[in-house]
């Protein structure tokens, strides 16, 4: 099948070589000429497991290609709209220039029967607006959201847990539903889940489902607020709670909260829009959780002060983790940074290192100090913060060897992933999050 991938950021790019990894003959577009000359060499604009072997398997192939001409999209049989929706500047809400622009410079090459497959996270509605100019030009919009995990996007695009696709309630979009189908065989043929909604309940399940997950993290974090103060150790508690089959244990990990390009802009575009159709005290709640969310960068700063006696001014201090998350160079909106930025700014000499996104970090934050390698940072250090749980860190750092290096033996473990015994056995004060 032939398709195009239109915006070849995050999503698109994975999206676009993952489709000709599975056969699909595959273009993808941006406008932007550096990303496009980079993918076309096979390089990814972005550190992601597997993308780069994906991309340059799809271009020896002459399967996958990529083009900065919107007019190299024409003979698709469908086109993946997946460009970003980045919160509007001053505001909760999704900005959707990028979808608007997109749409419009993509209707004058539709074909009648085309199918045109929003990917992007918007706001319930959108695929409602945008339907007619669509179906004015012979094609069929619907909508099939993204479900994709940094740092996993590439087994998440080729073996998603579920696929969800929105169609319009007539016979164009039972073809458009089976078009969509037939991209995913595969997967579909393996016992993924295929799903067939209406438009604004696949709109909506993205964003409901970010808002479910942000929640259990959230919750999870308020309680590691009430075992501080009671003296429990909410590890302890979420594993006895994750029991419960109802509940389960998975992303109930406490410590400095989520971060990133989605998580956090998706759950305030979804609280901006249920206040636009009227039900905004339907999720209220997403306030709070927000809310929770920052105030654990607060508390992992407060931590670290108190464990240097109350004062940081001078003091070199470890930042373990730049990235909001492992196995991604990621790092909007990252708590690492956070705290790491907001140390530096009560006078430490803070020094940062990560496996993979040091050099964005560098550009965003050059006031901070940065070391390529962990071994450098942890040298004479008063403090060790552990912010991102990269497994050079949570596995294969051991605490006598840090002690070795550091010249204070003070850690805060930013994400509750080091083994707090190991490290108290071997002299450390050992400060977790919600931990004894």
């Amino acid at each position: 099948m032939r398709m195009s991938v239109i915006g070849c950021g995050y999503l698109g790019a994975v999206h676009a070589a993952a489709m000709a990894s599975i056969g699909h003959d595959v273009v993808g577009i941006d406008v932007d000429e550096e990303k496009v000359a980079a993918l076309a060499e096979g390089t990814a604009p972005f550190f992601e497991p597997q993308l780069g072997e994906l991309l340059r398997e799809g271009l020896s192939s002459g399967r996958l290609r990529f083009s900065t001409e919107m007019a190299d999209a024409a003979g698709a049989d469908i086109h993946f709209l997946a460009v970003g929706t980045p919160q509007v500047t001053g505001g909760h809400a999704a900005d959707l220039r990028y979808v608007d622009a997109a749409m419009s410079s993509l209707l004058p090459h539709l074909r009648r029967g085309d199918v045109v497959a929003g990917k992007s996270t918007v706001p319930v509605g959108t695929a409602e607006r945008l339907a007619p100019p669509v179906a004015a030009a012979g094609a069929t919009l619907v909508w099939n959201p993204e479900f994709l995990r940094e740092g996993w996007a590439v087994h998440d695009t080729l073996t998603p847990d579920r696929l969800v696709v929105g169609v319009p309630p007539d016979d164009e979009g039972e073809r458009a539903a089976d078009r969509i189908r037939d991209a995913y065989r595969p997967a579909v043929e393996a016992g993924t889940p295929f799903l067939v909604t209406d438009l604004a309940t696949a709109e909506l399940v993205k964003g409901a489902a970010n808002a479910f997950l942000a929640t259990k993290i959230s919750f999870i974090n308020a309680m590691a607020e009430i075992a501080e103060a009671s003296g429990a150790d909410v590890t302890l508690l979420a594993d006895a709670i994750g029991h419960d089959t109802r509940i389960g244990r998975r992303y109930l990990g406490s410590g400095i909260g989520f971060g990133g390009g989605c998580l956090p802009k998706d759950i305030r575009a979804f609280a901006a829009r249920a206040e636009e159709l009227g039900r905004g005290e339907a999720v209220g709640f997403l306030r709070e959780v927000d809310s929770i969310n920052l105030r654990r960068r607060d508390r992992a700063v407060q931590l670290v002060v108190d464990a240097l006696g109350g004062l940081v001014f001078g003091r070199r201090i470890a930042v373990l983790g730049a990235a909001f998350k492992p196995f991604s160079d990621d790092i909007r909106d990252s708590p690492a940074l956070d705290v790491a930025v907001r140390l530096r700014g009560l006078g430490a000499d803070v020094v940062v290192t990560d496996p993979a996104a040091l050099e964005n970090a560098a550009a965003a934050h050059p006031q901070l100090g940065y070391a390529a390698e962990r071994d450098d940072a942890l040298r004479d250090a008063d403090a060790v913060v552990v912010v991102t749980e990269w497994d050079l860190y949570r596995r294969d750092l051991t605490p006598e060897h840090a002690g070795s290096l550091v010249a204070g033996r003070v850690v805060i473990d930013g994400r509750n992933c080091l083994d707090a015994e190991a490290w108290r056995a071997a002299g450390w004060s050992y400060h977790g999050m919600g931990r004894r």
